[in-house]
């Protein structure tokens, strides 16, 4: 499933503690250099910035499309390996938080990943080399390599092997 680490609270919900979790100075550099990122055209400046004041983690000629959105408050949770494709305004979350419990989880994604458009990546999963995901797709489990998947569920429409017997 997915691998993320539980934190209980206790009182108000646990959104309504975020500053308890995270500073608030980071949450707004975090902000403004995110929504720098989502209309920047040029992607080697979009991936400068991420690396420089996110730290994200980025590998050689991956692309992040215009409107892509990261997690806000956890970015350097984030790995994305080379070759990769992250499609026109896909969020992508290393946190979520609940009523009594906020989770943070890191979200990798593998060299030669393609990931279509308005997709949704939850925080714990992996998304293995070679891997393609559909426009419009909730992650919300680990990705096997050179699986193509879609869905909201999620599911897995051709395994490798499938993909290659089938030249897809």
């Amino acid at each position: 499933m997915r691998n993320t680490e539980r934190y209980p609270v206790t009182g108000s919900n646990a959104l309504w503690q975020i500053y308890k979790t995270v500073p608030f100075w980071k949450v707004v550099k975090n902000f403004v250099v995110i929504q720098l990122a989502r209309y920047t055209p040029f992607i080697p400046m979009k991936n400068w910035l991420y690396k420089t004041f996110l730290g994200v983690k980025i590998g050689d000629q991956t692309a992040f499309a215009l409107m892509v959105m990261l997690d806000i408050m956890f970015p350097e949770k984030i790995s994305v390996g080379k070759n990769s494709i992250i499609g026109y305004n896909t969020t992508i979350l290393a946190h979520e938080y609940l009523i009594d419990e906020y989770r943070l989880g890191d979200v990798v994604i593998g060299d030669r990943v393609m990931i279509g458009a308005n997709s949704t990546l939850l925080p714990g999963i992996t998304i293995g080399d070679g891997a393609i995901v559909s426009a419009g797709t909730l992650v919300h489990k680990s990705v096997p390599a050179g699986a193509f998947v879609g869905g909201n569920p999620m599911q897995v429409i051709y395994t490798k092997e499938e993909r290659a017997k089938h030249d897809i």
